[in-house]
């Protein structure tokens, strides 16, 4: 994978993973709360937003509310259990919280999936 198309990836997931969390506490999501959470400019967020929408990833309805589709759900999901995952295991190991939390976001989107699928096999037992 190119080190351009990595970083789009990232960017996606951290977008997803940021509208998951914050359907999971605030139910409804716009995009100034988005840009509120990530520290990004408004601009920024809409372009973000239209690139997931046009990805299938988001709908946006005429209010203005975002809601994650099945696969952009999925996919947040999958991000989110990896930052958590990741993260807990760093801890674990001694790491401050918000180093943990800070290197897990880095990691998150670099680990392979036979490689995370191995760690959660090891450490969790599945």
């Amino acid at each position: 994978m190119s080190y351009i198309k990595h970083r789009a990836d990232e960017s996606l997931e951290d977008y997803l993973e940021t509208i998951l969390m914050l359907q999971k506490s605030k139910g409804q999501v716009r995009s100034i709360d988005i840009a509120n959470e990530m520290n990004f400019s408004k601009p920024s967020v809409s372009v973000a937003m239209k690139n997931l929408r046009e990805k299938g990833y988001i709908t946006v309805a005429d209010t203005g509310y975002i809601t994650l589709t099945e696969s952009g759900r999925q996919r947040a999901e999958d991000t989110l259990e990896r930052h958590t995952i990741l993260a807990d295991i760093l801890m674990r190991i001694g790491v401050s919280k918000e180093t943990a939390l800070a290197d897990a976001c880095k990691l998150e989107h670099d680990l392979s999936e036979e490689s995370f699928e191995a760690i959660k096999r090891v450490l969790y037992k599945q």
